[in-house]
């Protein structure tokens, strides 16, 4: 793919290259190209992914997502890294031991040895050097496993995303599906890259603190057990319970921050224009309040939670500290007994206090998850049927047999709707805005399924056959054209990626395209911004139609694909839909009645039902609701229009 780079148009968007002004087009600045280009020098060779899509999820995507299911994916890392743990928790356990060893056998009268001491300090020396290198390997290992299961998640989430049906994406917002993918997902890699190992090995410390604890004086720890342990339980419950509601909500809310940023971003053209800009930032003022305040709340939760814990541990000592010192007045204890339980008192206090931290990013994690599980355990509302069979190759011949149909099953948009399309029919659906017209296509494509009747292809139910098969053979171009970011040439074979050159160039001339491309800096191989914000409308749509021209639709769906094209524009596209649609059935969507009158047959929608139909002429001729329609545009300005189509049939003709 070519860069783009450094390139903007001025006056018309194609107009032009070199420094005029205009938007630029995607891809590197100039100024980076070298530093790109290092980069991209240096990247390794990826093997190329063997990940097949399909529409159904596997037994394994099936599984309900916990952290479990996700770390078990790999038990070679998760069986290193809780080895690593283990080693690491027993080396940092053993120097108060060494300690009490080193004053009960080298300090005290009687027992003075300097080789003793040293010996001891010598030995505790090698177990931190020891303990820090396997923590090295540890974060190492963590990372790893964090890394890859990260990978797994991203990729199921969005390949949930492409099994979803339509009505979800218009359900969420953009921005709350975007933190799913991004701040969740986040979350998880921290917990599993530091959280979890952190927090087993603080775990696996209290419980071999808690053992030494009895092996070095049961009285001692019999109180810090009976005493202690019972209000910081206490206490850990609570904060459980508080900051799960904090947490879970502060996860909603950040997803109503991107949400509001996503569409703000989206429509600022549209801000702009209106002047909406004060108000906007009042409204994101609120949204981001409302997340302040669920991160407030946590904070409070923590407030409490950590000086308590540490309130109960310097009282627990100082208690312990007077029955110890008691203790070692009575010959009950020794000296270094005494001094070895502070030093895993003391310890045995530290971990709950890492816990505390570590809890935090597991509550984090934890309502991360349950956000993903509810996500991935939504099931697509039009799906497969177990084990359905491709749809062979149609002629085209489309029946709607007593379809109706609802967004909302309540509200029917359509009423008993019966049609049958001949194979290589063109049909116009025309009628007044909200009628049923897109929809009765976006059943034929199947984005939904009748709320009951039937959808036929060739006499086939299109809810018996894969969606694969069946939208390899059906071709869309939607009123408002979408591009991706990339050059002109990957988005013409969007819908066909292994279309060749001359084919492309093929797409190009028959839509009208060539003078346009002609004036791109690298041609088709000129890269374009996100969504085409740098081609105009009518660009953005000649491009769309000439990608369904190279997909080679059985059957080709237009909804209102001259919407936004000029006069001169459309003169273009109605030739171009001459060779667009020959020898295909085509269902055409139009307010334009100059695409309309081209269709071998008109359908007039209103009411969610079918008002009439039939030829142009006869519908012209019966004086009803399309006569009507015809006349209240030649009124409003489409005589002009039509008398240069019927001109332009008169040349042909001749």
């Amino acid at each position: 793919m070519a860069w783009g780079g450094g390139w903007s148009g001025g006056g018309s968007m194609f107009a032009g290259s070199g420094t005029a002004t205009g938007l630029p087009f995607g891809g590197i600045p100039s100024e980076l190209m070298d530093e790109a280009t290092k980069i991209l020098s240096e990247e390794p060779e990826h093997e190329p992914s063997k990940r097949k899509f399909s529409q159904r999820p596997s037994a394994r995507e099936r599984q309900r997502l916990t952290l479990a299911h996700l770390i078990g994916a790999y038990p070679r890392w998760v069986t290193g890294g809780s080895l690593l743990v283990i080693i690491i928790s027993l080396l940092l356990q053993a120097g108060p031991k060494l300690t009490e060893y080193a004053i009960n056998n080298g300090m005290v009268a009687g027992h003075r040895s300097l080789s003793v001491v040293g010996g001891c300090g010598l030995l505790y020396l090698v177990m931190a050097l020891a303990s820090a290198l396997l923590q090295r390997v540890q974060v190492d290992v963590t990372g790893k496993l964090a890394s890859r299961v990260m990978h797994d998640l991203r990729i199921r989430v969005f390949t949930h995303f492409q099994r979803l049906s339509l009505d979800f994406f218009t359900d969420e917002k953009a921005g709350v599906l975007m933190s799913r993918m991004t701040s969740d997902i986040e979350n998880l890699q921290q917990l599993i890259q530091d959280g979890i190992s952190q927090f087993a090995m603080q775990g696996l410390t209290m419980i071999v603190i808690t053992v030494v604890l009895f092996a070095t004086n049961v009285t001692l720890a019999a109180w810090t057990v009976l005493l202690v342990v019972p209000l910081l339980f206490a206490f850990s419950i609570w904060f459980h319970v508080a900051s799960e509601r904090g947490y879970l909500l502060s996860r909603d809310r950040i997803a109503n921050v991107l949400a509001d940023l996503s569409e703000s971003l989206y429509g600022i053209r549209v801000v702009t224009a209106n002047n909406r800009q004060r108000r906007n930032i009042l409204n994101h003022r609120h949204v981001v309040g409302a997340y302040r305040d669920a991160n407030l709340y946590t904070g409070r939760v923590n407030a409490i939670y950590g000086p308590a814990t540490i309130a109960i541990g310097i009282l627990g000592q100082g208690l312990l500290l007077g029955i110890g010192g008691h203790m070692v007045l009575n010959h009950q204890l020794s000296i270094g007994a005494l001094v070895a339980f502070f030093l895993y008192l003391n310890r045995f206090f530290g971990p709950i206090q890492l816990l505390v931290q570590q809890y935090n990013a597991l509550q984090q994690g934890r309502s991360s998850i349950i956000r993903l599980r509810e996500l991935l355990e939504t099931p697509p509302t039009v799906d497969e049927v177990e084990g359905a069979p491709d749809l062979p190759t149609i002629e085209g011949r489309i029946t709607f047999e007593h379809v109706s149909f609802g967004y909302d099953p309540s509200h029917l948009v359509l009423h008993d709707v019966n049609l049958e399309i001949a194979p290589g029919e063109s049909v116009a659906f025309v009628g007044p805005t909200g009628a049923g017209k897109s929809t009765m296509a976006k059943l034929a494509n199947r984005f939904y399924d009748p709320t009951s009747g039937r959808v036929l292809l060739d006499g086939v139910d299109i809810r018996t056959v894969t969606l694969r098969s069946l939208r390899s053979q059906l071709g869309v171009v939607p009123q408002e054209a979408f591009l991706f970011a990339g050059s002109i040439r990957t988005n013409l074979s969007f819908g066909r990626v292994d279309a060749t050159s001359e084919e492309i160039e093929e797409a190009i001339d028959v839509v009208g395209l060539r003078d346009l491309v002609d004036r791109l800096p690298e041609g088709i191989d000129t890269v374009v911004h996100e969504r085409g914000q740098t081609l105009s409308a009518g660009e953005r749509q000649l491009l769309a139609l000439a990608r369904a021209f190279l997909a080679r639709p059985r059957v080709l769906i237009l909804d209102e694909a001259t919407s936004s094209l000029d006069l001169q524009s459309e003169t273009v596209i109605e030739h171009a839909l001459d060779r667009l649609l020959e020898g295909r059935s085509a269902i055409l969507i139009a307010h334009r009645l100059t695409t309309a009158q081209r269709a071998d047959r008109i359908v007039v929608i209103d009411r969610g039902g079918i008002v009439e139909m039939g030829t142009p002429s006869e519908l012209l001729g019966s004086g009803g609701a399309y006569a009507a329609m015809f006349d209240a545009w030649l009124a409003s300005g489409g005589r002009d229009s039509t008398r240069a189509f019927e001109d332009d049939d008169e040349d042909e003709d001749s």
